[in-house]
């Protein structure tokens, strides 16, 4: 393939393959279609074929954009941990002069407002399994990620905000399935948005672990 065949391909690859009725393609586009795929069918089922076959166009134009389906998959799985890990660095999450169980409240809301934002992208995060060296990279992010929650929930459980006869890492792991479980029911555009379901997981999630 030449480099204006590579071109060409691209030119119809963003006007939409020619139709009318399809709008162009960017970049994001093109990635919320994989994780979509991916979520489908499988990240190990899902070849690039079948990808420019969702896109209506061609490989060539698919790879003049991306490297491969390892390309989006590392960029799918790096905006979703990218928005975890931003909940962890923001002020009410970082801010040590505050009550650790507030600090506990903040993280739980932000991950549920991300998990809402991003549910394609965060359900693909789940289902990693760790197959390649771009899924082993994203689980030592979750890791790290779920080891500074437990450290919150640690310290909400040593200036004793939360309950003393549940022990933290039981507190952690309850809180962990409570979250990730909403990726399995939750769909936008129902009766419940990411603020009242941040209301709610708080209130189920905290009002029973608080000490009284």
């Amino acid at each position: 393939m030449t480099g204006n065949t590579a071109a060409a391909d691209a030119a119809t690859f963003r006007k939409g393959n020619g139709r009318t009725d399809r709008a162009p393609y960017d970049l994001d586009a093109v990635l919320d279609i994989a994780v979509a795929t991916f979520n489908e069918r499988g990240y190990e089922a899902t070849s690039i074929s079948v990808l420019a076959e969702r896109l209506g166009t061609s490989k060539s134009a698919l790879y003049y954009h991306v490297s491969g389906k390892e390309e989006l998959l590392q960029r799918a799985l790096d905006r979703a941990l990218g928005e975890l890990e931003a909940v962890l660095e923001a002020s009410g999450a970082d801010d040590h002069r505050g009550d650790a169980a507030d600090r506990l409240e903040f993280v739980l809301r932000g991950a549920v407002r991300v998990l809402v934002a991003e549910l394609p992208y965060v359900t693909l995060l789940l289902r990693v399994r760790g197959n390649t060296d771009i899924e082993r990279d994203a689980l030592r992010r979750r890791r790290e990620f779920d080891h500074r929650v437990s450290q919150l929930v640690e310290a909400a459980h040593a200036e004793g905000s939360l309950r003393a006869d549940l022990d933290p890492g039981t507190t952690s792991r309850l809180l962990f399935g409570m979250i990730n479980s909403i990726v399995e029911w939750y769909r936008p555009g129902g009766p419940m948005d990411a603020a009242a379901l941040a209301d709610a997981t708080v209130s189920v999630a905290l009002d029973g672990l608080r000490a009284r």
